[in-house]
């Protein structure tokens, strides 16, 4: 079952066409990944699909709701978790939760019990009492993740949620995500730069000018490349990427100062090169199975890089959270 279904969805400003008659569905009970450069669609998409933005064409709902004509019931059925801190420092944990249980109308005899839940599951019931301004980065957001779980939502929207974070807190995010999708049915629907998180998502959809070029596990779209990625380099490495190209049929590229290219079972192809030789000598070589992060060079031709705040996006944002809809 889809949760989330995308039909030619659209957006521009003015001439600009920001994102561009993008389709894609969202199953339910699935962690999705959104991949994309700076300034290619991803935050205009995300944006429309939580209603902080209305489409210029297409159609999309989530959970079954229209997010054009039925956007209260969207609100209702979606968590957010902003790269952007939106947690008032000067509350306590429980008092920023309670304050949002209120603002989505979460039942009085349940509102406690929900609470107390999420504070154990981010591990911070022994500080529930504190104010927020004296918690770290990675404890503020896994308190704004406890928030936007807190009225039991079907989606839960994550904008780059370790961005900014040590290995080890990223780590500890991630088994708070992971445990939702144990513990739950619900949806995850997150951005990220990191590749080796996005390595954990069922699917990843990657979108590059306004436009999905690719979607599918990770595991296929790392075999789409075609096989292991060898690196090498060589004392004229234009010439012996020439070579490569005519003698075994490869497509080099150039990658910071390295040749790359990939082929079919790698480790049977080395003996080959080795054993033929190059006009140009190797100063080094080296075998790999590909990554994300190769997958994502190749098809926009740029390395993923930090989301930079929109400050529209902001400004909508900051509307949303004081309306009590910033999940």
């Amino acid at each position: 079952m889809n949760i989330i279904e995308v039909d030619g969805l659209s957006r521009k400003f003015g001439q600009l066409v920001a994102v561009d008659e993008v389709h894609f569905n969202v199953q339910e009970g699935e962690i999705f990944g959104f991949l994309g450069p700076n300034g290619a669609g991803k935050t205009t998409t995300i944006n429309m699909l939580c209603t902080l933005l209305t489409p210029t064409g297409g159609k999309a709902t989530v959970n079954g709701y229209d997010v054009v004509t039925q956007r209260s019931e969207v609100r209702r059925s979606i968590g957010l978790v902003f790269q952007e801190p939106t947690l008032d420092e000067y509350l306590t944990a429980e008092q920023n939760l309670r304050f949002h249980a209120y603002a989505y109308n979460v039942p009085r005899d349940v509102r406690e019990k929900r609470i107390n839940e999420l504070l154990e599951l981010v591990e911070l019931s022994d500080r529930r009492k504190n104010r927020v301004r004296t918690y770290s980065g990675g404890m503020k957001r896994r308190l704004e993740i406890a928030r936007g779980l807190l009225h039991s939502p079907k989606v839960l929207f994550l904008d780059e949620p370790t961005l900014g974070l040590d290995p080890q807190t990223r780590r500890h995010i991630w088994d708070y995500v992971l445990s939702l999708r144990r513990q739950g049915n619900i949806t995850i629907f997150l951005t990220t730069h990191y590749m080796d998180e996005a390595e954990n998502c069922d699917r990843i959809s990657i979108i590059d000018h306004g436009r999905i070029i690719a979607l599918d596990t990770p595991d296929r779209l790392k075999d789409s490349l075609g096989g292991d990625v060898v690196t090498l380099r060589a004392e004229n490495n234009e010439a012996a990427a020439l070579e490569l190209k005519s003698k075994y049929g490869v497509s080099p590229t150039s990658q910071n100062g390295n040749i790359v290219f990939s082929v079919p079972q790698g480790e049977k192809f080395l003996p080959r090169l080795m054993g033929g030789g190059l006009e140009n000598r190797l100063i080094s070589i080296g075998l790999r199975r590909p990554t994300l992060d190769d997958v994502f060079l190749k098809l926009t031709g740029r390395e993923i890089r930090d989301q930079e705040a929109s400050p529209v996006g902001n400004i909508r944002r900051g509307m949303m959270m004081r309306r009590g809809h910033g999940g």
